[in-house]
């Protein structure tokens, strides 16, 4: 079957005019004001926060223990009970054990991808739709296409009115995963590049600075040199003739408005500016770039953006110990890396940000959501790491967990169940289509039809169903 273009000439199309402003993320997206507006009465989320943790976090030693395995899956960490009933979680998550009651964990996510591999499961859990036979021949290889299936990101993104003159969609603190080796399912794709992320960047020894609209230009561009239209215009034009495969002429039009509105905003500078939230604030969500990454996430749902993604951001001084990238990929050393640093910093993390949002009033309002590529295999050993004695978990596709909180979810409740030894989904099975439209069902998007460059229509998501049993 013939395959368009892969997707990162498109990217370069709106990084390039991006640069010429001093956005090294390249341009960002405002939502167009005729997109096709969700009934407002189907859903109560206003926006959703997605905390992706990249490379495949344990399902087994997090959210979905099994005390009464043998020691060979359940490994040595003890469960706790906490602030709902029906849930026990890791004794290394306590904090998140005193949000329990605003939980509702997913446990029986399934269907298999064949691949087995990252690359794959990003583009299954982030788009809903199962990778094609492409990810299986190509591997880590398979990069973005610009047919490829659009993220959920970017569908709430086309489907949402713009509120604000931020984009719809935002996602930082990074873009998965280091070039050329960018991981697919994270873009608009078919949809069309100006439904795309802002993608912003942070930093892991300077958290509190993200490289944000109007406070980053390049070198010799003030705020004053931007209000000539004439000048910026005239530099987008001269990117666009030096660009062998252009876009057509309408979006390139909207590119243009869109950045220079977006440099040109006062809403963009606050909402990016970490310096104004108070110390204790600060503290109660942490220290590390992951954390403030999720403070940023509050901030931004407060200045009304539809969708926010926060990709963990590894910590290479980790990887060679956790034999891995320095994130949830823990190939060897699985224990210890999850307890002294994965799960104390996602704890507080995450616990916070859930704190902050119920103490603002905010949390009815915002889906938040905790995902990843995969779970880890049940049985401890990874050939990799030295089998049994690395003390490793291996890649797992066949079952994970999904946390959901606030937005009209209802809290304190686990949905579906795995056997015996988390290995693969036993009641309520589901797969990330289902996921994924409880996460349109939430934010009240019904209508999941689009139309191509043709102008013929097409279905965003054939498959799945929401899952109704987890709202209020």
């Amino acid at each position: 079957m013939h395959r368009f273009q892969p997707f990162d000439r498109r990217s370069f199309l709106v990084a390039s005019g991006g640069l010429v402003a001093g956005l090294p993320w390249g341009i960002p997206r405002l939502a167009d004001a005729a997109v096709t507006t969700a009934n407002p009465q189907s859903g109560q989320a206003k926006s959703v926060i997605l905390f992706f943790l990249c490379g495949g976090s344990s399902h087994i030693d997090t959210w979905d223990m099994k005390p009464d395995a043998p020691l060979e899956y359940r490994g040595p960490f003890q469960s706790i009970p906490t602030s709902a009933p029906d849930i026990r979680l890791c004794e290394h998550l306590p904090k998140l054990a005193q949000q329990a009651h605003q939980l509702a964990i997913v446990r029986s996510v399934g269907a298999s991808v064949s691949t087995n591999d990252h690359h794959a499961g990003y583009y299954y859990n982030l788009t809903g739709h199962v990778p094609d036979p492409t990810f299986l021949s190509l591997g880590n290889d398979r990069r973005p296409y610009a047919d490829d299936w659009p993220s959920m990101a970017c569908v709430v993104a086309k489907k949402t009115p713009s509120r604000s003159s931020l984009p719809n969609t935002i996602t930082l603190p990074h873009k998965p995963s280091k070039a050329p080796y960018t991981r697919p399912g994270q873009f608009a794709a078919r949809l069309g590049v100006e439904f795309d992320p802002l993608f912003v960047d942070g930093s892991l020894d300077k958290p509190l600075q993200f490289q944000a609209p109007s406070l980053t230009l390049a070198g010799g561009t003030s705020a004053a040199q931007l209000q000539s239209r004439k000048e910026l215009l005239g530099r987008f034009n001269q990117a666009r003739r030096d660009l062998d495969r252009a876009a057509d002429e309408s979006n390139w039009k909207k590119h243009q408005d869109r950045t220079l509105n977006l440099l040109l905003s006062s809403q963009a500078t606050q909402a990016f500016d970490l310096s104004t939230e108070s110390e204790s604030t600060r503290k109660l969500y942490g220290t590390s770039v992951n954390a403030m990454s999720l403070l940023l996430a509050r901030r931004l749902v407060e200045a009304q953006v539809p969708f926010i993604t926060v990709f963990w951001r590894e910590n290479e001084a980790i990887a060679d110990a956790c034999k891995s990238e320095g994130a949830w990929d823990t190939h060897g050393n699985n224990f210890e890396c999850l307890k002294k640093h994965l799960l104390p910093e996602f704890d507080q993390a995450f616990s916070g940000l859930l704190i902050d949002l119920q103490q603002r009033g905010l949390l009815d309002q915002t889906l938040v959501m905790v995902t990843s590529e995969m779970g880890r295999k049940p049985k401890i050993g990874d050939p990799r790491s030295g089998g049994t004695s690395g003390a490793g978990r291996d890649h797992w596709t066949h079952c994970q967990s999904v946390l959901l909180a606030g937005g009209g979810i209802r809290g304190g409740q686990t949905y579906g169940t795995t056997d015996r030894y988390a290995e693969y989904p036993a009641e309520n099975p589901v797969t990330p289509a289902d996921i994924a439209k409880t996460v349109y069902k939430a934010v009240g998007i019904g209508d999941l039809q689009a139309t191509d460059t043709q102008g013929r229509p097409y279905h965003l998501l054939e498959e799945g169903r929401a899952i109704d049993a987890l709202f209020a």
